[in-house]
């Protein structure tokens, strides 16, 4: 009996299996499963294997297959994984990985490791990342990748197709759609497809069915500049140059949109307060200790600032003890209008939509929409304080109208603070994801606190509570 289109079975527990045949040393068996595993269930396999059985893996696979598996990986887990191994079998391993995802590993290791493991580097593999890692990771310069094929213009089409094919092997890891043309001096002048190539006569020059005027990138173009233009071309490769317009490279829509995401991932690390927005269980314990207690510290000083208003207003409190119920609302609903308006402009920024120089604009769209879902949330708050206040602390009718106006002005403060503060930090060169949350929840707990007990000190003052 024959079973047609039969899904393969989900490996159970791959990291068992894993281990097992790590014991038994069969490299065959360890290709096999580890061929089947998408990159979430290689990283899963290496969170639960520990240092000594790593290591072992790595050294029973073939350095080019130990690449690829790493290359699975995030920048920071193989790069914890490549700092444990021997320097030999470390070099050995990052040979045989792709320029760009070599670069990022290497960047996220220490200066003494990096060195070490390029001494012992193929020369020119290890020239070749010492450029890269001259570039930002968020640059087109720390994207690229520095595999590619280039002709001269003189060159005729027979000698490319013939190049191809001799070198087809190499160039079959070069992920190859374009070929690039340059002039006599070096500057790239134009593109070559493929298809152009096969379907012109092989006499013919390059130059005259090359693509002029290439679209290219500088090295030092944002990865905020990439994204957009993928978002808005089809191409699947782009050319990378130095001012001079000498090739040095091509980025690639897949590598832009991994690093997009990638940060992403760290923005939003940042926001939730990770310093240096990353993080994995695998981590050294002091590593991850360092990276949340250092933001937590900040958090715990500007929270006792926050709470000392309350100190100021004790008198009110004392009098007034129903507006203690409403203070962690009024705080925690304001903070989260602004969170709101925070990743709107941390948005808006990233797509280009805005920059620091909007600050009015920006303003005046939030204040419209807060003073709108203030004064909605407002008058519902105000009539729920007045219901509660009739049934358990029969102060004053009037006790409403203080917490929906304290809500409604705090909501004004929150949403513009909010939309305003990213713009602030990036104009300041400061990454908003990682200032703007605790800035803002300070200032809006200590706005709140302020506006709702000093309007209760006010109603106090006329006698209307």
């Amino acid at each position: 009996m024959e079973f047609n289109n039969v899904p393969e079975p989900v490996i159970q527990n791959p990291w068992s299996q894993v281990q097992a045949f790590i014991e038994q040393r069969d490299s065959a068996a360890l290709v096999e499963v580890l061929d089947k595993l998408s990159s979430g269930e290689v990283a899963r396999v290496f969170t639960r294997l520990d240092e000594e059985d790593c290591q072992e893996l790595l050294a029973l696979l073939e350095p080019e297959d130990a690449a690829d598996l790493i290359e699975e990986l995030v920048d920071a887990q193989g790069a914890d994984i490549i700092e444990d191994l021997p320097v030999g079998q470390a070099a050995e391993i990052v040979d045989e990985m792709e320029s760009d995802y070599r670069a990022d590993l290497l960047g996220e290791m220490d200066e003494e490791d990096v060195e070490a493991i390029l001494q012992q580097m193929d020369p020119e593999e290890a020239l070749d990342a010492r450029k890269l890692l001259e570039y930002e990771d968020d640059t087109a310069g720390g994207i690229m990748v520095t595999d590619f094929v280039v002709y001269s213009m003189d060159t005729m089409v027979g000698e490319v197709i013939s190049d191809m094919r001799e070198n087809a092997e190499r160039y079959s890891d070069y992920g190859v759609q374009y070929a690039y043309v340059e002039s006599r001096n070096g500057v790239l002048i134009g593109v070559l497809r493929l298809r152009d190539l096969l379907l012109s006569p092989a006499h013919c020059p390059v130059q005259d069915i090359m693509i002029v005027n290439p679209l290219y990138f500088l090295a030092d173009t944002p990865l905020e500049d990439l994204n957009q233009f993928f978002d808005r071309y089809t191409f699947w490769s782009v050319p990378v140059t130095n001012a001079e317009g000498q090739m040095l490279g091509v980025v690639r829509r897949a590598d832009v949109e991994e690093a997009a995401g990638e940060e992403q991932g760290r923005s939003f690390l940042r926001f939730s307060g990770i310093v240096g927005g990353e993080e994995l269980r695998s981590m050294a314990l002091s590593e991850r200790i360092y990276g949340r207690l250092s933001w937590l510290l900040v958090n715990l000083t500007l929270s006792l600032v926050a709470a000392s208003v309350i100190l100021f207003f004790q008198g009110t409190i004392d009098q007034v003890f129903a507006l203690v119920f409403f203070i962690p609302i009024i705080c925690n609903m304001c903070g989260c209008g602004g969170n709101q308006a925070i990743a709107v402009s941390i948005r808006e920024l990233t797509l280009g939509v805005v920059n620091p120089d909007d600050v009015f604009r920006v303003w005046q769209k939030e204040v419209t929409l807060g003073l709108v879902t203030g004064t909605l949330l407002g008058v519902i708050l105000g009539g729920v304080a007045q219901c509660v206040d009739a049934i358990w602390f029969h102060s004053s009718p009037y006790i409403g109208l203080v917490i929906g106006l304290a809500f409604l002005t705090n909501s004004l403060v929150s949403v513009s603070l909010g939309g305003l503060i990213p713009l602030f930090l990036r104009k300041l060169n400061r990454d908003p994801a990682l200032g703007a949350s605790p800035i803002l929840t300070t200032l809006t707990d200590m706005c709140g606190l302020f506006f709702l007990l000093s309007l209760a000190q006010l109603a106090l003052y006329f006698g209307l509570i």
